[in-house]
């Protein structure tokens, strides 16, 4: 669901939906629950609903803090991941000018085909939570014979031969990192916890009781926004790869990498 979300409508949409409906779900509740319980208006149980209302939002604070911190961190691994995986290619692509023709032209070949898998191919697929995809597996296997069979011929090549071996290794550490970054999400429970929480506190600022409407309607639609600010962070933080705000794959048409882009 959270995907199809991120996929579908904007971050301006998804605050207006998530934001707005927070806020509107809370004046509107206040609203009724004055209107059923007058009462309310004298304050007469402010006090305990006050230490009940700071009890849980320190709890619920500190989970969202949490969790949106844990996303934030996430997301700047796989952008740095995605980075170095990008900046590996673009070195293997490099050390392949000390090889005789014949490699290098093995080689270019296969980076092509591996970037241009991840882009046009992979980059789609994680977008959607199923990153898996055999081409750029089969792109490294192709670099990983090319280098294999090719016997380095004096101290120059022999330096440069094992630069490349080295990159191409990291290649596909990187490779297997961002494939797990992009099927990874919050944990269940964490989305409990998170979104159950809203349900929880927010009703309980219906409770706190002012005399005037205006005010306890500023109250509580401040709270509400918050809360729902916060939830926007963890929607649009949960999927790296979804989204406005999702990793660009711009790494793997620069630099280097920017001759496999030529018409």
């Amino acid at each position: 669901m959270s995907l199809w979300l991120l996929n579908h409508l904007s971050s301006f949409t998804l605050s207006l939906i998530l934001v707005g409906g927070t806020v509107a779900f809370a004046v509107a509740g206040s609203v009724l629950l004055r209107r059923r319980h007058p009462s309310l208006a004298d304050g007469e149980h402010n006090d305990m609903v006050g230490v009940t209302l700071g009890m849980f939002g320190a709890i619920y604070g500190i989970i969202l803090a949490f969790v949106i911190v844990t996303l934030w961190t996430q997301r700047e691994s796989t952008q740095t991941i995605v980075a170095a995986e990008a900046t590996d290619v673009a070195l293997i692509a490099r050390d392949a000018a000390a090889f005789p023709p014949s490699v290098r032209a093995g080689l270019d070949a296969a980076l092509s085909d591996y970037v241009h898998a991840v882009v046009e191919k992979q980059w789609p697929l994680m977008r959607d939570g199923v990153p898996r995809y055999g081409a750029t597996e089969r792109s490294l296997v192709e670099a990983f014979d090319v280098l294999q069979s090719y016997e380095p011929e004096g101290a120059r090549e022999e330096v440069f031969y094992e630069e490349a071996v080295a990159h191409l290794n990291d290649v596909a550490a990187q490779r297997r990192a961002r494939i797990t970054m992009a099927e990874q999400e919050l944990p269940p429970l964490l989305q409990v916890l998170a979104f159950g929480g809203a349900l929880v506190l927010i009703p309980l600022t219906f409770l706190y009781g002012m005399r005037r409407l205006r005010i306890q309607l500023l109250f509580v639609a401040a709270v509400a926004a918050l809360i729902g600010f916060s939830l926007l962070l963890v929607l649009v933080l949960d999927r790296p790869f979804a989204g406005d705000l999702s990793v660009s794959p711009a790494p793997y048409k620069e630099g280097a990498l920017a001759r496999y882009w030529e018409p």
